[in-house]
């Protein structure tokens, strides 16, 4: 039987490790904190799943395997995670038809919307003149800490698992497919698979490391009075600058309200309490875009951490030499939409099977010191 360590106990080490015992392998997952990670990435109230990317066939195509990808996980564990809010996405009204072909290639349904009919239908936003939008029925969004502990359960239950909580990894040994801990124990299997998001460059050698830019994005919670809220779709391409974005409150959660100009560069991860003045900036942005928007209804406000490599600018998949050690070395700050098709990415290779197509992978690949150009970017 196949041996598989899994460092990380974020959605995409917990779906990997369940893509490889579901194949009939042993696998030891082990974390820095528990299990599922409190601070991973993902783990979070909520994440939209959406196909559309705009002018951008491949990603779109993926994207809409990922919502089918994610129907499946929810079927799979027993309950219900992934609720079909529908998502607009709003654009120079100009660009519509096409990206309603690009969704339409890729057999997701869409449907146009003009800035009045959006006004009209959701009249506690507000809409630029000159916009359109596209509404993706089909898309949602999936309660991410739920889904994160239903998964970490299922491998509790399984005889072929060991969860190894609070176990931080020191060290990796490419060759013998060996992780050492921080206790000193090592583990020993065929195959290592490192999922540890913004954690990787620690446990990644230079060449890929250096690479790696390390980002950190503030959201707010908003709790709105106006019952309107719960038949709201996610709505991106909001604002002045087209970069807003909002998740509506789903299951009795508040909504969520963030905006591309809230991520930045950082140096190193320094905690998760949001600086006032990010706070403040995302106060600025919403006020003209949220009718009646109240600052006292919002009820939070966190930071969140994920890497990108610097050549694209998304998640950088990548294997040793041999396929004895597969990384997934940069997070992306949409990896969430995608993790059930990059789980399947890295069991297979962790597995030593052909790669199921994900429509995610791309040539131009780098590469773990010593390795060949094997590597994905999702």
């Amino acid at each position: 039987m196949r041996r598989v360590v899994v460092i990380g106990g974020g959605v995409i080490g917990l779906l990997t490790a369940v893509e490889c015992v579901r194949a009939g392998a042993q696998a030891e997952l082990a974390d820095r904190s528990w299990i599922p990670a409190a601070d991973a990435t993902s783990h979070d109230l909520y994440r939209v799943v959406r196909a559309l990317h705009r002018g951008d066939e491949r990603l779109t195509g993926a994207a809409a395997r990922a919502q089918e990808a994610w129907l499946d996980v929810q079927r799979f564990l027993g309950i219900r995670c992934y609720y079909r809010t529908g998502a607009l996405t709003v654009m120079d009204a100009g660009e519509v038809p096409a990206n309603l072909a690009l969704l339409a290639a890729a057999g997701a349904a869409a449907q146009p919307a003009s800035a009045a009919g959006a006004r009209a239908r959701y009249p506690h936003i507000r809409f630029a003149p000159g916009t359109g939008a596209v509404f993706e029925p089909g898309a949602g969004v999936v309660l991410a800490s739920c889904v994160l502990r239903a998964l970490a359960d299922w491998l509790r239950a399984q005889s072929a698992v060991r969860l190894r909580p609070r176990s931080p990894v020191t060290a990796i040994d490419e060759p013998a497919a060996a992780v050492r801990l921080a206790d000193g124990t090592a583990l020993t299997a065929d195959s290592v698979v490192v999922a540890t998001g913004p954690w990787s460059r620690e446990l990644l050698p230079p060449s890929v490391a250096g690479d790696l830019t390390l980002y950190r994005q503030t959201m707010l919670s908003y709790a709105p009075p106006d019952p309107a809220w719960n038949q709201t779709p996610a709505m991106l391409g909001l604002g002045t600058a087209r970069d807003a974005w909002l998740i509506p409150p789903v299951d009795g959660t508040s909504a969520r309200l963030s905006a591309a100009s809230a991520c930045r560069a950082v140096a190193e991860m320094d905690g998760r309490e949001t600086p006032r003045e990010w706070r403040d900036h995302l106060i600025a942005t919403f006020a003209p875009v949220l009718e009646g928007f109240d600052p006292a209804v919002v009820t939070g406000a966190a930071d969140g951490y994920y890497l990108a490599a610097a050549a694209g600018g998304g998640p950088l998949l990548a294997t040793s030499a041999d396929g004895t050690v597969v990384a997934y070395a940069a997070c992306g700050g949409m990896s969430f939409k995608f993790a059930p098709l990059i789980a399947r990415a890295l069991a297979d290779r962790a597995l030593g099977r052909q790669p199921r197509p994900t429509g995610i992978d791309q040539i131009d690949r780098p590469r773990l010191e010593g390795g060949t150009d094997e590597a994905a970017r999702p």
